[in-house]
């Protein structure tokens, strides 16, 4: 090694100004840019070092003193997530962070898996590793670890040592509470005052969170990880998961309540929802209900879909070997995910085995047996499927003859804990892999190549975030894209066309908020969801959240006896945005009274009522908060379909003063007027439809009632300003908000 190649070279960024929301400016040094270059040459990593820097720049300082931050880092599954953070890892070293600890899995393979990952991508093993890194993987807590740990600290306050000698340590440690407690133990015993520590939580939202909340205790693996906090008094915690609505829904007075938010851009290889379940289901095949499996439907033999998923899979092996292996064309894979029960694995891979063992079987027949020419006319029915979305497919021909070939360089693999330990993959054995299993394959499992997944198993009890992290089938898949095929159960392929939409909003939300640098307190939680799906499991949700959907529907306030003060703010509101209107008569019978008459102001823009009105407008209930806010997000929604929407504005009864009673807690007994004339009933509502009739039937319409409030017959408050949204069919988009007090 050369000095040259010992020295660090730094490269500043922009430092006129921080970014918005930054604490700090971090440099993006040899370490970051060298991890970065190897993985993505040719400046298509500089996305990546964009975002660390962005990451870690509103993390703590590491010049500042003893301090605590909390970041969301938000992607898709399959999409980076720990390229990622090991690039803010290495960004961290760069800048003088000295302690790393990753929290790395639940189990020993996903462990394993994130470490070898590290050692990898970090260059931990090369030849000039041990001058920059120092590793421990669930280290006890003992008299050893704690002496080297301590000297490699203390190299970093030694000003002899040369910057780019001084070692990070490294620790990764598995999502557990023994392996946590033996961490903090030895933490404990260290002198960590003012030592800058970065500690990544990877698929945050599992087994972190406290599943006690509502009984007000605190689960186990949540306190320890407050105490591994507590034990690093100088540190930023970053949160990495692709389904963040439960972090983002807990009490955000927390402690693990995120600060700040970062929403990561995959690369252009990258499919997504959107690829599968935007568009044409080109990619998407539904199991019939006969071939899944459940206590009143007992499978005694394959289902013909997964024989069919089969034959997809093998045809797209014999491609791949056809094509060559290479380091792009490393693997090719195949996942059934029949059940969480490891019963069902068991009886599935024996299934596939046998499978396998028949075919191989007519495959040596002589070519005019019968057996053999109907299974080579079901790999055509494969074959041509395929062709369908790969054009350039080699013949039938070369195909068949390289079946033989694929099956036998495919294995089939049960990944589950059922033999005591879950095995680990080595996808140097073979091209072709089927592995068989369920829970053990969901988060932060890795399949290499990943071409067909065949899950005949419903969404469960619908929680959002369950469902997408099963989506195993996303990924750097754009190069064989056209060999790819998901096989589900109708009610997953509806649970998670819906997550698409849910994603997209809920990603654009947390981006706008990451680009105006406002802290995540001050998001309001809203998503578009599926009254199908939840967002998460309850059992970390401290907060009720109200859900619903807008159509042909009115949202009229429940409380609307306020405090003075937002009385007043709201009243000036309302005046100023009515200011700016025309207004003609609305037209109706010349028998109406006078509190039936009302003024209407048409094509209005749906930007200026949301900006001007809308939005500033106050609402105290808990419970009309969360509804306008609802309303809101469908609004914003239709503003993305059409920048140009308008809608219509009422003054109503602007010649009359309206009155209207309120019980004690502010509540109006009822704010719309009603039909007239109310008997005889064939003559009902013929002088006066009422006022929920008074609308646009296509268009959003907006009613602002100034009414005298009332109890027990006394004149409690004058000239209140209401606000009542009508919402028309064609907006309709299902949500979920939560309010949480500040």
């Amino acid at each position: 090694m050369n000095d040259e190649d010992s020295t660090a070279i730094v490269t500043p960024l922009d430092t006129r100004k921080l970014a918005p929301g930054a604490n700090w400016q971090p440099e993006i040094g040899a370490e970051a840019r060298g991890i970065v270059e190897r993985k993505l040459p040719g400046g298509a990593g500089d996305a990546v070092l964009d975002a660390a820097a962005s990451i870690l720049g509103r993390g703590v300082s590491p010049g500042q003193a003893n301090d605590q931050k909390t970041g969301l880092v938000v992607g898709y599954v399959q999409s980076g997530k720990t390229l990622s953070f090991t690039t803010v890892m290495a960004l961290a070293r760069d800048n003088g962070y000295q302690l790393v600890v990753v929290i790395a899995g639940i189990s020993k393979p996903l462990l394993n898996q994130s470490t070898q990952r590290l050692r990898k991508d970090l260059m931990v093993d090369d030849v000039d590793g041990h001058l920059r890194w120092v590793t421990y993987t669930n280290p006890v807590n003992n008299e050893n670890n704690r002496r080297y740990i301590q000297q490699a600290l203390d190299e970093w306050r030694d000003p002899q040592v040369p910057e780019n000698e001084r070692a990070t340590i490294l620790i990764t440690v598995m999502k557990n509470y023994r392996h946590l407690e033996n961490l903090i133990a030895l933490l404990r015993r260290l002198n960590l005052d003012h030592v800058p520590t970065l500690i990544v939580d990877d698929e945050a939202d599992q087994a972190s969170l406290n599943t006690l909340v509502n009984r007000g205790r605190e689960s186990t693996t949540y306190r320890r990880l407050l105490e591994l906090r507590d034990a690093a008094p100088c540190h930023t915690f970053l949160q990495y998961t692709a389904t963040p609505q439960a972090p983002l829904l807990i009490n955000i007075i927390d402690s693990l309540s995120p600060e700040f938010v970062e929403v990561l851009e995959p690369g252009d290889d990258y499919v997504g929802g959107e690829s599968f379940f935007g568009g044409m289901h080109d990619l998407v095949c539904v199991i019939p209900p006969q071939d899944i499996p459940s206590d009143n439907n007992p499978l005694a033999e394959p289902p013909p879909s997964l024989l069919d998923s089969l034959r997809v899979f093998l045809v797209g092996v014999a491609a791949g070997l056809i094509q060559g292996r290479s380091r792009e064309n490393a693997n090719r894979s195949m996942l059934v995910h029949p059940s969480q029960k490891t019963a069902q694995h068991l009886e599935y891979r024996v299934w596939i085995g046998r499978i396998f063992d028949e075919w191989q079987r007519l495959l040596e027949l002589l070519e005019g047996d019968t057996d053999r020419r109907d299974l080579m006319d079901d790999f055509r029915e494969a074959y041509d499927d395929v062709l369908r979305t790969v054009p350039d497919l080699s013949s039938f021909d070369e195909i068949s003859r390289m079946l033989v070939r694929a099956f036998r360089l495919t294995s089939i693999e049960e990944i589950n804990a059922r033999a005591g330990t879950t095995p680990t993959v080595d996808w140097s054995r073979a091209y072709g892999w089927i592995l068989v299993g369920g829970q053990a394959m969901d988060r932060g499992f890795t399949v290499e190549g990943l071409a067909v997944t065949y899950m005949p198993r419903g969404p469960g009890v619908g929680n959002a975030d369950t469902v997408q992290q099963r989506a195993r089938f996303f990924g750097y898949k754009r190069p064989y894209l056209g060999f790819c095929r998901i096989y589900l159960e109708q009610d997953v392929l509806n649970a998670l066309e819906e997550y698409v939409t849910h994603e997209e909003e809920m990603r654009r939300q947390l981006q706008q908020l990451r680009d105006e640098g406002q802290p995540l307190v001050t998001w309001k939680r809203a998503f578009v969801l599926s009254p199908d799906l939840r967002p998460c499991r309850n059992n970390v949700i401290r907060y009720d959240y109200a859900r619903g959907s807008y159509a042909n529907k009115w949202f009229a306030p429940r409380v609307v006896l306020t405090p003075q003060v937002v009385t007043d703010e709201n009243r000036d509101i309302t005046q100023s945005f009515l200011d700016t209107l025309d207004f003609g008569p609305d037209e109706g019978s010349p028998e109406r009274e006078p509190a039936q008459i009302h003024d209407i102001s048409r094509e209005i823009s749906l930007v200026q009522a949301i900006e001007s009105l809308l939005v500033p407008f106050r609402f105290t209930a808990p419970g009309d908060t969360q509804e306008i806010t609802g309303v809101l997000l469908q609004l914003s929604h239709a503003l993305e379909q059409n920048i140009d929407e308008t809608c219509v504005v009422y003054r109503m009864s602007p010649g009359y003063t309206r009155s209207r009673s309120v019980d004690v807690n502010g509540k109006v007994r009822n704010l719309f007027q009603g039909a007239a004339p109310v008997n005889p009933p064939a003559l009902r509502g013929t002088v006066y439809p009422g006022d929920r009739s008074i609308h646009e039937p296509e268009d959003i319409s907006i009613q602002i009632h100034f009414v005298e409030l009332t109890q027990n017959k006394e004149v409690v408050a004058r000239a209140v300003p209401v606000i009542a949204v009508w919402v028309p069919r064609r907006f309709e988009l299902p949500w979920v908000v939560q309010d949480q007090p500040q």
